[in-house]
């Protein structure tokens, strides 16, 4: 299974941000840098497995939200994950997704 480490990064700073934690404060805990930090909530670094345990411990998180978007295996995961990939896109690009879910929406279920 490979992770999306962009998507995975956006969970990680909205966690910190929810604990009212900046990247500098999250980095001292974690006795890193301030760029490490930053390169892993953008995406631009893969986190290791030590590192993430290290991260979800700081932040309250567990690994399973972190890595998947939810705290169990429900069907809602996949529902969270788009939701959070939504978060990153400009209102042209929402609209552009928009347009192309909705047929698929309306299509009647068997």
């Amino acid at each position: 299974m490979s992770y999306d480490y962009g998507i995975i990064g956006r969970r990680i700073k909205s966690a910190r941000e929810g604990k009212g934690m900046t990247q500098e404060n999250l980095a001292e805990e974690l006795d890193v840098s301030n760029a490490y930090i930053s390169k892993i909530e953008r995406g631009k670094t893969p986190i290791s497995l030590d590192r993430l345990s290290d991260l979800c411990r700081v932040l309250e998180e567990s690994p399973e939200y972190m890595l998947r978007g939810s705290n169990n295996a429900s069907d809602d995961y996949l529902r969270n994950e788009i939701m959070t990939m939504l978060e990153g896109c400009s209102p042209e690009k929402i609209r552009l997704i928009a347009q192309i879910i909705k047929p698929i929406i309306d299509y009647p279920e068997k």
